[in-house]
C-alpha cells in the first residue's frame, strides 16, 4: 500500500506516460506540483524520483495499467479525488495539445476517483486557464 502522496504522483505519472512520451514539460510540472502545492508539505521532494519510477514499473508490467489505478483508488482519501483529478489535469495541460491518450487517461481516472461530470468540467476549465497559451 502507497501513501497518498505517492498516489498523487502516480496519477501525475499515468497521465504523462499514458501517451509513451513522458515529455520535458510535464516532467516539469510534476515537480512543481510536488515543490509548491501545500498537499505535499510533508513529503519530501528527494523521493519524487523513487516513487515516479515505482509506478513506472507497475506500468511496465502486463496489467499494469488497472493494478496502477486499483492501487491509486485504494490510497487516495475520497477527500482528495477531487485534488488528483486537478493534478492530472495539469500534467494533460503542461504540452500545448492533449493527446487523444491523455483524454482517455482521465476519463478513466475521473471514473477511478469518482469525480462527478460537472466537478470534472469546472476542474478542466480551470486547467484551461491555467495553461493558455497565446
Amino acid at each position: 500500500m502507497i501513501n497518498h502522496h505517492s498516489a498523487l504522483i502516480y496519477v501525475m505519472v499515468l497521465v504523462s506516460a499514458c501517451d509513451g512520451d513522458m515529455t520535458d514539460a510535464e516532467l516539469e510540472a510534476i515537480g512543481e506540483n510536488v515543490r509548491y502545492l501545500p498537499i505535499f508539505k510533508d513529503f519530501d521532494i528527494d523521493r519524487l524520483t523513487d516513487v515516479t519510477r515505482e509506478c513506472s514499473g507497475l506500468l511496465a508490467d502486463a496489467d499494469g495499467l488497472e493494478t496502477t489505478l486499483q492501487i491509486v483508488k485504494g490510497a487516495i482519501p475520497s477527500k482528495l479525488s477531487e485534488t488528483a483529478y486537478a493534478l492530472a489535469c495539469d500534467i494533460a495541460a503542461a504540452d500545448p495539445s492533449a493527446s487523444q491518450e491523455e483524454l482517455r487517461m482521465l476519463e478513466l481516472l475521473r471514473h477511478k476517483l469518482g469525480v462527478d461530470r460537472l466537478c470534472a468540467a469546472a476542474i478542466e476549465r480551470g486547467a484551461r486557464a491555467r495553461h493558455t497559451r497565446l
